[in-house]
């Protein structure tokens, strides 16, 4: 007789949801529409059954990291200065992860503690075009590549070290490009959560055994946004749909030829998008780092959240 061994605990949504426990609701339907991104239908009742528990859980590890460190600096007799807890949110384009990180930031400030709570995305990371083009990589936009993963992983450690006024560049999604000159300034977060789609990877190892930082040694809990491959791909369409008539209008944005294209084309385009780029990131890059998640949110078609797995301790 087999028996399957899985390093996660197993939730349904009405599972998970019992273990909200008293955690109180601190948003409301209009926050709720505010934070959610575009082509993400979450609803006021799912951000309940989902994020509470989650919220709640997430206050005892942050309690149980300080209590470690404050074990470490009783141990080596230094300072007992906070170290900022960094929560971590990954998934595919599509995914939801924008959602899902301000969300968790606007419950987390509401904490009875009030800590002070700071959102990176690592798009801020992502080569300038002038780079990437110079890289050969406008193709490869969104891959490990072409992340200046040195300065990534440099922001964390920073971060870590309790350094003041650590400065993050700024990307826009209007002209598809980090903006020049325009900073977001982090001093000394409470939690730090950060959102992107590899910030879980390993990387390779050196052969020669030396030490080696990676971004995901710094981060002290990750969720993973998971869904089915053909969801994700019709949720990528049909925002592109909804981008082509919104934002791309704008005569600064990047993409603001496509807005002018026909359904057809649009779908077309939009297809070849996902085939050639997001696709093929989803599969050899970000998939394969679903595992090293502590928590993995798993979609339906419709967006809603109907599972739950949880690392074990």
């Amino acid at each position: 007789m087999s028996i399957e061994l899985s390093p996660y605990h197993q939730f349904t949504k009405e599972q998970w949801a019992k273990l909200r426990a008293d955690e109180p609701m601190t948003l409301v339907a209009k926050d709720i529409e505010r934070l959610r991104a575009l082509n993400d239908p979450i609803s006021l009742v799912e951000a309940q059954e989902i994020y509470l528990p989650l919220t709640r859980l997430f206050s005892f590890y942050v309690e149980a990291v300080q209590a470690v460190h404050h074990a470490s600096t009783q141990f080596l007799g230094t300072n007992g200065d906070k170290v900022p807890f960094i929560f971590g949110v990954a998934g595919s384009v599509a995914a939801g992860k924008s959602t899902t990180a301000r969300i968790m930031h606007a419950l987390l400030q509401r904490l009875p503690n009030s800590p002070k709570v700071e959102l990176v995305t690592t798009d801020g990371f992502l080569f300038s075009n002038i780079e990437l083009e110079k890289k050969g990589l406008m193709e490869k936009k969104g891959f490990p590549q072409s992340y200046d993963r040195a300065s990534f992983v440099k922001f964390l450690a920073d971060i870590k070290s309790g350094k003041p006024n650590v400065s993050v560049p700024v990307y826009s999604h209007l002209i598809y490009d980090i903006v020049e000159g325009e900073k977001q300034n982090i001093d000394r977060p409470d939690i730090l959560i950060v959102e992107g789609l590899n910030i879980l990877q390993a990387g390779d190892l050196p052969k020669d055994g030396k030490p080696i930082t990676f971004a995901s040694d710094f981060i002290d809990f990750s969720i993973y946004i998971d869904a089915n491959e053909k969801d994700l791909e019709n949720w990528f369409i049909e925002r592109f749909h909804s981008l082509r008539k919104t934002a791309f209008l704008d005569p600064n944005s990047f993409f603001h030829q496509f807005s002018k294209l026909t359904e057809s084309e649009a779908l077309e385009l939009a297809t070849q998008y996902w085939n050639n780029i997001n696709l093929p990131n989803l599969k050899e890059n970000v998939l394969p780092t679903r595992g090293r998640a502590d928590l993995i949110l798993t979609k339906s078609a419709d967006h809603t959240i109907n599972h739950v797995s949880l690392r074990k301790r």
